[in-house]
């Protein structure tokens, strides 16, 4: 049975562009549902030019809060009222809660993939050497909370060099120096992927448009690698796929949205999220759409 949202309905938004492949609002409308909570959540799709204005205007509604995805996550954050310490150091927002009037913004996405990687691999993020691959606000999370974990050292190669310098340089500053940036040529990448543990994927490469291809040369993924990937869409993206026949262990990135969206639920309604109803909705989602 369909249930509509009414007029006592708390709402949560997701702001985005694009949002087709989002599973986010299903997975969520299903445990709302399991708990009989009056919530709903919606995708919204919004362009960088009219996200002040559809984020100012959908505030003053019955919203309890906001997840926010890419492009937005750094953009978001000159519209909110509050940030949390953690979203303030990482200078990106992925989930914004709404309270007497005031939007506060969080992020969950370092967390998220801290949890999903060492569940999948039983293994710890400390003391590892990581080749990050992106600088948008997820690989700031991420980075960010590697850091903050022990990683050793966090290598940043992004195709926008002086974007990776600003990162470094950030994460070197507010937390402890261990990043360095990746010169462009592949010799660069190859040096310093040669003395990693992890190969992380924080790009939009592998999801579709760009389903087909890969963030980085083939020959730089050795079989001894860790290789995440956090596109879920599809949940064996091409880079993992390579990877997996190459013999490595690999991290999907269903398991980080898994668990960054269930500590915004918790943020959302200050109840504890089913997590094992969520992880189930999320493969039972993806599984469909194969």
């Amino acid at each position: 049975m369909i249930r509509y949202p009414g007029v006592t309905t708390k709402l949560v938004i997701l702001l985005g562009n694009p949002l087709g492949h989002s599973i986010s609002p299903p997975m969520h409308n299903r445990v709302f549902e399991k708990l009989g909570m009056d919530y709903c959540y919606m995708p919204v799709e919004v362009t960088g030019k009219n996200l002040q204005k559809v984020f100012s205007g959908l505030s003053k509604m019955n919203v309890a809060g906001f997840n926010v995805t890419v492009p937005h996550k750094i953009d978001i954050i000159e519209s909110l009222d509050e940030l949390d310490p953690l979203a303030a150091t990482i200078g990106a927002v992925n989930t914004i809660i709404v309270k007497n009037g005031k939007t506060k913004g969080y992020n969950t996405d370092g967390e998220g993939f801290i949890r999903s990687f060492e569940e999948e691999t039983h293994d710890t993020v400390k003391g590892k050497r990581f080749f990050l691959l992106g600088c948008g606000g997820a690989a700031r999370a991420i980075a960010m909370t590697l850091a903050f974990h022990g990683a050793e050292k966090i290598y940043i190669y992004n195709r926008t060099p002086a974007k990776a310098v600003r990162l470094a340089e950030e994460i070197n500053k507010k937390i402890r120096s261990c990043t360095k940036v990746v010169g462009q040529s592949l010799e660069n990448q190859r040096t310093a992927i040669a003395g990693c543990d992890v190969l992380i994927n924080s790009t939009s490469i592998g999801m579709h448009p760009r389903a087909d291809e890969l963030p980085i040369d083939n020959s730089l993924i050795s079989p001894d690698l860790i290789v995440a990937d956090i596109v879920y869409n599809p949940l064996m993206t091409k880079l993992l796929r390579t990877a997996k026949d190459k013999g490595c262990t690999i991290v999907p990135g269903l398991g980080m949205l898994i668990y960054q969206g269930a500590a915004a639920f918790k943020l959302f309604t200050g109840t504890d999220p089913l997590i094992e109803e969520m992880s189930e909705a999320a493969h039972s989602l993806m599984a469909s759409k194969q």
